[in-house]
């Protein structure tokens, strides 16, 4: 098995002392529904600062209140985030706030209990997408397998580039992600120690999505 701790050219550790601390607060069982998906917005909206540092710019004459200048932006409709079902839906909101231009697209795939592989029941993106970068968001990164599954279905769609950001990750998900994508840069808040043997992140934070929308 992997030790992977630390970031690699391909992962990104975000360690921010506002993303960890609001990453801690959020580990905590105690945590209110109300309280995890606020913290969960706050720390989106700081991690697509980082997920999107590199992303292309163009030149724009605008007018200031003093003169014409040649200023820079970006082109906000050419990224995609696209959320895994359904936990990564709580992390649109906030990445959305930084870039409100971006599209959006949807993947929905669960885990099969018994054999922890992903099963496909939704997808739906925005056209062209072969002119568009893609950032696929999901709070945690596990077993790999659901991530795995989703950027296999998004190349198929010949994207310009995809990235991956999630809250939490371990060294096994990280392993099975490069497997497969080792093109995928991987964007995170933490490198857990392992998984157990239900495929949870330890120590981790319990079950994003139950903990999002407060059906634990």
């Amino acid at each position: 098995m992997t030790t992977l701790t630390q970031p690699t050219p391909q992962v990104h550790l975000v360690n921010h002392p506002l993303v960890q601390h609001k990453l801690s607060l959020m580990r905590r069982k105690d945590a209110s529904t109300n309280s995890f998906r606020t913290l969960l917005n706050e720390i989106s909206m700081l991690m697509a600062y980082e997920v999107t540092r590199d992303m292309p710019m163009q030149d724009v004459e605008i007018e200031t209140p003093l003169e014409t200048m040649t200023a820079k932006m970006i082109d906000g409709k050419k990224l995609v985030f696209v959320s895994i079902l359904r936990a990564g839906n709580g992390i649109l909101d906030g990445v959305l706030t930084v870039v409100p231009g971006a599209r959006v697209g949807h993947i929905g795939l669960y885990r099969d209990p018994n054999t922890l592989q992903p099963v496909e029941y939704y997808f739906k993106m925005p056209k062209d997408m072969e002119e568009r970068d893609i950032v696929v968001v999901d709070p945690m990164l596990a077993t790999g397998n659901s991530a795995v599954a989703a950027v296999s279905r998004l190349k198929q769609l010949k994207p310009k580039s995809i990235k991956f950001l999630c809250l939490l990750t371990c060294p096994e998900g990280i392993a099975t992600m490069h497997k497969t994508h080792p093109d995928v840069e991987i964007f995170t808040a933490a490198i857990d120690r392992q998984l157990n043997e239900h495929g949870y992140i330890l120590p981790g934070l319990g079950d994003a999505g139950d903990r999002i929308f407060g059906t634990q």
